[in-house]
């Protein structure tokens, strides 16, 4: 799979944990392939600078080194306005488009309420890990020991 993270599901990953962090996890672990692209990144660097936060700017900066690090950098090509009156929605939709994402995750409900843009599906941190979880193969069963064990 290869997917998108909104700003927000990055955030909430980086700093809370939960959900969120567990797909970061799942990139970082090479089970999943993860990508962002230059907007993206300022974006989140803009986010995490935000007092309520508390980071410092080299804080930030390590943050941003990981993320990096973790996920592959897509260049868009093509400039995309499909969610009215929201352009940084439309910069995740051009990172997916030009990664050609299977998914993209995010909180977003402006991004949720399109449900899909032409071949990504769009869906919530949850619904991901629902999905990973439903197409993996079951667990296989515990062979009973036999004396010769």
């Amino acid at each position: 799979m290869r997917i998108v993270c909104d700003t927000n599901v990055l955030v909430s990953g980086i700093l809370f944990g939960g959900t969120c962090r567990r797909i970061i996890r799942l990139v970082s672990e090479g089970r999943v392939e993860g990508f962002t692209s230059g907007a993206l990144l300022s974006e989140l660097e803009g986010v995490l600078l935000r007092r309520r936060f508390g980071l410092s700017q080299s804080q930030v900066e390590a943050i941003l080194g990981l993320v990096r690090e973790t996920f592959l950098l897509a260049c868009p090509s093509e400039r995309i306005e499909a969610v009215p009156g929201d352009p940084d929605d439309d910069r995740v939709l051009e990172a997916a488009v030009a990664a050609d994402a299977t998914h993209i995750v995010t909180g977003d409900r402006h991004l949720l309420d399109l449900g899909q843009f032409r071949a990504t599906r769009i869906v919530t941190p949850a619904d991901f890990l629902d999905g990973l979880e439903s197409d993996a193969p079951p667990p296989r069963p515990e062979q009973p020991q036999t004396d010769s064990d």
